[in-house]
């Protein structure tokens, strides 16, 4: 190892060695002001540094690195340079944006926040104002004084998000291009489980438009309140009553966003979905998952290509619809004791969370252009101990993941993978419950991606109870679709037909002593290129009927038809 890798401050206490005999001093150093001279020994020679009574051993440091030169270090050509990295005075930080960028910095513990907005608006020109930069931690503002110590202490390995608060941000006043039409409820009181008043002050602006129809009227976006936020329910037909439990999210989720806790964007999913806190910051109270930002959408935070011909991720679903499925698979999980006629507290069969469109604005969603309202689904936040993902099948209960094979079944699921069915172990007998989440993908127009990761689980194998029986003969697809029109969605005619004939095949499965297996085969494909049963049966009904033939003509056509397949099964199991 070369001599020129070690260095050495040295304490020269002879005053003769400060003349300029006893030493070519610089003349720019001065040794007034009760300057302090430390010298740097290194190769069997000294350099001075002057440095003050009040410096830091930091600052010390800091202007040794600044001042000093190779050359008075005696480096020269061939020599090796050790670099000694004190590892405990680090502390790696991970921080995201809104808009789907992260950084990573190793940055000393004894550094505070204003000093990583400094090296954010050093390393990216779009953020080179830090009084612009906003951070965040686990819902909880960071002031610019914090230091990272105190930080990395009390949240370990959390994530630091980056919002931009954009000065003399103009705010879109104009009507929003949405083809929805909802009723203002300020005039309605709504109370919780206790009595108390739900409605409150989410209500902002309350510029009214014109009722149409004694009915319904447009939704536009209001100028945003002082607090920076709006969150309203669109309720399209004033009819419906929302739960307790609904109102109870919706206040919950306005309160968090009142008391300054910042939507968290997921990390995981290909669109935006915020975790919205509540107003002690301590847990999460809903999911908002706006349609600007779904997969292929314009605003979308991930970066995917934009869709040039409006069809989503899957075959059969249209770009900015997710929101709209995500509710209306929340509708149509009927109770298992009576069909679901408007939002009620009672626990679907299925168990998905309670959900309902709403508009919502704040500054932590991907804004490229405007800061405008967003149309989306809120849905409620479910405690949990992880997804289906986190452990093998084996350990689940047989009723559990039934009941998410009749939801899926029914609505034609193109997207149920396990990381999508969350785990609740219940506190009184510790026993498993699935909750189904994202169902953006569900009643496509084809059924082509239908996909279900439950048919290779062996509870799929086994035969439904008579409590499944029953709650499966219940079902009627055309209620159904007149529920859906009722809560503001009427089905497009593919839509409706995959609803009708998935309903029809679940009932005619059941009828036969089919078990989930064997009715999910029958929907998904066996590899990419070759159809499923299902998809053979309808082409098989469109081909047998005259062009321009009623959709009724063409279901009978297709019950015919998948009779003859359902019988075939039963015969060959025989």
């Amino acid at each position: 190892m070369s001599s020129a890798s070690l260095s050495t401050l040295s304490v020269v206490p002879s005053e003769p060695l400060l003349s300029p005999k006893a030493f070519p001093f610089p003349s720019h150093l001065s040794l007034e002001d009760k300057s302090i001279f430390v010298y740097l020994s290194f190769s069997g020679s000294l350099t001075p540094v002057r440095v003050m009574e009040w410096d830091t051993i930091e600052s010390v440091k800091f202007k040794i690195q600044s001042d000093s030169l190779l050359k008075d270090y005696g480096v020269t050509g061939g020599n090796v340079l050790h670099l000694i990295i004190k590892l405990s005075d680090l502390q790696v930080i991970n921080v995201k944006t809104s808009c789907g960028k992260e950084f990573t910095f190793q940055v000393e513990r004894g550094r505070d926040v204003g000093y990583v907005k400094r090296r954010i608006a050093k390393r990216e020109k779009q953020f080179d104002d830090p009084e612009e930069q906003e951070l965040v931690c686990n819902g909880e503002r960071l002031d610019d004084g914090r230091l990272i110590d105190d930080i990395c202490c009390k949240h370990n390995d959390a994530v630091v998000h980056l919002f931009m608060r954009k000065k003399h941000v103009k705010v879109q006043r104009g009507p929003l291009e949405l083809s929805i039409v909802a009723t203002d409820l300020i005039d309605k009181k709504k109370n919780d489980v206790n009595g108390r008043t739900c409605r409150r002050n989410y209500d902002v602006g309350k510029e009214d438009t014109v009722r149409e129809s004694g009915a319904t009227q447009r939704t536009v976006p209001r100028k945003p309140p002082d607090r920076g936020f709006i969150l309203e329910p669109v309720i399209i037909n004033p009819k419906i009553e929302c739960a307790p439990a609904i109102w109870n999210m919706v206040n919950s989720t306005y309160d968090g966003l009142d008391s300054g806790k910042y939507p968290i964007r997921s990390a995981e999913g290909s669109g935006g979905a915020y975790f919205m806190l509540d107003s002690a910051g301590q847990k999460y109270m809903s999911v908002f998952k706006p349609i600007d930002e779904e997969p292929m959408a314009v605003n979308n935070p991930r970066g995917l290509p934009l869709s040039l011909n409006g069809e989503g991720l899957k075959k059969g679903t249209r770009v900015g619809q997710g929101a709209f499925r995500e509710v209306a698979a929340y509708v149509l999980d009927h109770p298992l004791s009576r069909r679901r006629k408007l939002f009620g507290d009672e626990r679907g069969f299925a168990g998905v969370p309670p959900t309902l469109m709403v508009k919502c604005l704040h500054k932590a969603f991907n804004y490229p252009k405007e800061l405008i309202p967003k149309i989306g689904s809120l849905q409620m936040f479910i405690e949990n101990n992880g997804s289906c993902e986190d452990m093998g099948p084996g350990a689940f209960p047989v009723k559990e993941v039934h009941k998410i094979t009749v939801l899926d079944i029914r609505l034609a699921n193109a997207d149920r993978h396990a990381g999508n069915i969350l785990i609740r172990k219940e506190e009184d007998n510790n026993q498993s419950v699935l909750i189904p989440i994202d169902h953006g993908y569900c009643l496509p127009t084809t059924f082509e991606d239908c996909t279900f990761e439950w048919l290779y689980w062996p509870q799929a194998r086994q035969p439904y109870s008579p409590e499944s029986i029953e709650y499966i003969k219940s079902l009627d697809a055309e209620e159904d679709i007149t529920l859906l029109k009722f809560h503001g969605w009427d089905l497009p005619v593919e839509c409706a037909r995959t609803l009708r004939i998935s309903t029809m095949l679940l009932k005619k499965g059941v009828e036969r002593g089919l078990t989930p297996f064997a009715i999910g085969s029958m929907m998904c494909r066996e590899s990419l290129n070759k159809e499923s049963v299902i998809e053979e049966i309808v082409q098989a009904a469109l081909d047998s009927v005259l062009p321009g033939t009623s959709e009724v003509t063409l279901l009978d056509a297709v019950s015919q038809i998948m009779d003859l397949h359902l019988d075939e099964i039963v015969r060959s199991r025989l």
